[in-house]
């Protein structure tokens, strides 16, 4: 099952409402996310503008790639090398 997520803007939005002085209980419940989702979004994005929340999204996602091509490659490296020790 996929997640939901919630587009930038709503998120920032939600940390402007709350810097605005609006009830942390009453964002989350508009949003239908926890407390604890929306403490975590303010720890993570307080001070960034919706522009640099995308980048730090895409930035995230190809780094999560980047990281399962080298899992991949290491393990072909591994299996190769056993192949080669295997023959000698």
């Amino acid at each position: 099952m996929p997640k939901k997520g919630h587009t930038e803007e709503q998120i920032i939005a939600a940390l402007k409402q709350y810097e605005a002085g609006e009830k942390t209980a009453d964002i989350c419940r508009k949003l239908g996310v926890s407390q604890a989702t929306f403490y975590l979004w303010r720890k993570q994005y307080a001070g960034l503008g919706v522009q640099e929340l995308r980048e730090l999204r895409s930035l995230r996602e190809e780094n999560g790639r980047l990281k399962r091509i080298v899992a991949a490659l290491t393990l072909d490296r591994q299996i190769l090398q056993e192949i080669v020790s295997k023959k000698l």
